[in-house]
């Protein structure tokens, strides 16, 4: 019989995986591989690259034209963003130069952000104190230049990762807050082993097809099944990296949703010497297909949009789990890694 993927290109998007539903315990132990060593080198060399002092701070929708303002500490330092009716982004200090007043309570009027305590009010440029920082709105997510906070050389735009074109793809934020530094939340991505182990409602069948070769080949690549009901599955390559020192980007190279990216970013709250650090993990998913019907799912977006957010947060409640007693166990000198 002849296949008809070879003919037309079409392919399944779901496999019946062989063997049927394999235990948990059955599963091929992935701790050799998953060498502590390996995990650590791949997240040095993540922090030493630069961010130029950018820091994810909402996505884009949470920071609208006509609303509110919106706020957001980091690192320890008060931020407000608002836009203008045009839909400019402006960010700066959220504490009021007069008094102090919080800024994430005030008022845009007319695209001003008016302070609800006195009546100060900011059209986005330096005015009675107030300074703005540079805001960088990529479409996806809303990011600004805290050199105060970052201390690296700065630079005139962060380190977006390439997503498929916006034209043709769905995108949906998750955002979750954890007891732990950025590099605890990256240390977590850099190890795809824990997949299937960690994660068995989603994944299965998980290889790490090839480990970093060090900074000229610094990519996990992946072959991995995502769980969808019962024996059916879809297998995928992914590739993940770290571009920067706060992020990790999972891309889809083969297989259904190719050139699909997940951004993981790591946003300190808190500042660098609290012993209670704080980081919230902003999470962006951009996913593109060649299929015809992917055009409904993009016409139902805020429809699916909650529940690509849903599947994050089941995700994410474990990965921060991992990552905030991977810092529970560095801050007590207890880390086996």
């Amino acid at each position: 019989m002849t296949d008809p993927t070879a003919r037309t290109g079409w392919r399944p998007p779901l496999c019946r995986r062989r063997g049927g539903r394999a235990a948990w315990a059955a599963q091929r132990p992935t701790w050799r591989a998953a060498r502590p060593a390996l995990i650590a080198d791949a997240l040095k060399r993540a922090s030493a690259r630069p961010s130029g002092n950018w820091f994810v701070v909402a996505a884009a929708r949470e920071v609208r034209a006509g609303g509110p303002p919106y706020g957001r500490t980091v690192g320890g330092v008060e931020v407000v963003l608002w836009r203008s009716p045009g839909g400019t982004p402006h960010a700066g200090p959220g504490v009021c130069p007069h008094l102090g007043a919080p800024l994430r309570e005030s008022r845009v009027v007319c695209g001003t952000l008016v302070c609800h305590w006195h009546g100060l009010a900011l059209d986005g440029g330096p005015f009675a104190g107030w300074e703005p920082y540079p805001v960088y709105d990529d479409g996806v997510l809303v990011w600004v230049r805290l050199d105060a906070v970052g201390g690296e050389e700065p630079t005139r735009r962060p380190v977006v990762p390439e997503r498929p074109a916006a034209a043709g793809a769905l995108d949906a934020v998750y955002t979750a807050v954890g007891r732990c530094e950025p590099q605890d939340v990256v240390a977590n991505r850099l190890d795809p082993w824990h997949g299937a182990w960690f994660h068995p409602y989603s994944f299965v069948d998980l290889t790490v097809a090839r480990p970093p070769r060090g900074e000229e080949d610094d990519v996990f690549v992946v072959d991995v099944s995502f769980r969808v009901t019962g024996r059916f599955v879809v297998p995928v390559r992914a590739e993940f990296s770290a571009p920067e020192p706060r992020t990790v980007v999972m891309r889809i190279t083969d297989g259904e949703g190719a050139g699909s990216v997940v951004e993981t970013h790591a946003t300190p709250l808190t500042g660098e010497a609290d012993a209670k650090p704080r980081t919230a993990v902003i999470e962006a998913v951009v996913a593109a297909s060649d299929r015809r019907g992917f055009a409904l799912a993009r016409a139902v977006a805020p429809a699916l949009r909650p529940l690509v957010r849903r599947t994050a947060g089941r995700l994410w409640r474990d990965d921060l789990a991992y990552a905030e007693r991977r810092w529970e166990l560095r801050s007590t000198g207890r880390f086996p890694g």
